[in-house]
Order: C-alpha cells, then structure tokens, then sequence
C-alpha cells in the first residue's frame, strides 16, 4: 500500500475514528504521560496498523466510491461542503462495514 495521502485520509475519517477509537485513545494517552517521543512508538505503531487496516477494507469493499470520493476531496484541497455527493455514496455503500 502506498503512503495515504490527506485527501485519503479524510474522506475514511469517519471511518478511522470508528474503528480506531482504541489505539488513538492509548496512543494519546501515552503522549500526556511521556514528552519522549521514543516512548509511545509502539502505540503509534498500532495507530498506523489501525488505520492501515481500515483503507485496505475500504479499498476492498467500496473501492470506486472510496476513489471517487478521495479524488473529489483531493481537487478540492479537502472541502467537505463540495464533495458531498460523492461523500453520500461513500457512505451508503460503505455504511455496513463497521
């Protein structure tokens, strides 16, 4: 998989958040009790899993209306307001995965 780009990311975000409640909550945790951030590589790590997790069953699953969607947020430097169409098939046919 390649390296996401913010487009990507933001049109699954809802996604992301969903399923990766879990990872970001511990990793943010570990960023309040340690400045070092050498100490909360393993929950950044699980972090990247997650959500790596997610795009790839997003990619699986709906894969045109993913790509629509993440092209539309790309051309329009992540606007949600314009890409709601697109936003509203994403969600539909993608609803029934988490």
């Amino acid at each position: 998989m390649s390296i996401p780009t913010s487009s990507v990311l933001m049109s699954a975000w809802t996604h992301i958040a969903t399923k990766c409640a879990e990872q970001n909550k511990e990793f943010m945790e570990c960023k309040k009790r340690d400045r070092d951030p050498a100490a909360c590589i393993p929950c950044g790590e699980k972090v990247i899993t997650c959500v790596s997790s997610v795009l790839k069953e997003l990619d699986q699953r709906c894969p045109e209306e993913f790509a629509a969607y993440s092209k539309c947020m790309h051309y329009y430097h992540n606007k949600f307001e314009e890409c709601r169409p697109e936003q509203t098939t994403f969600e539909k046919s993608c609803t029934s995965m988490f």
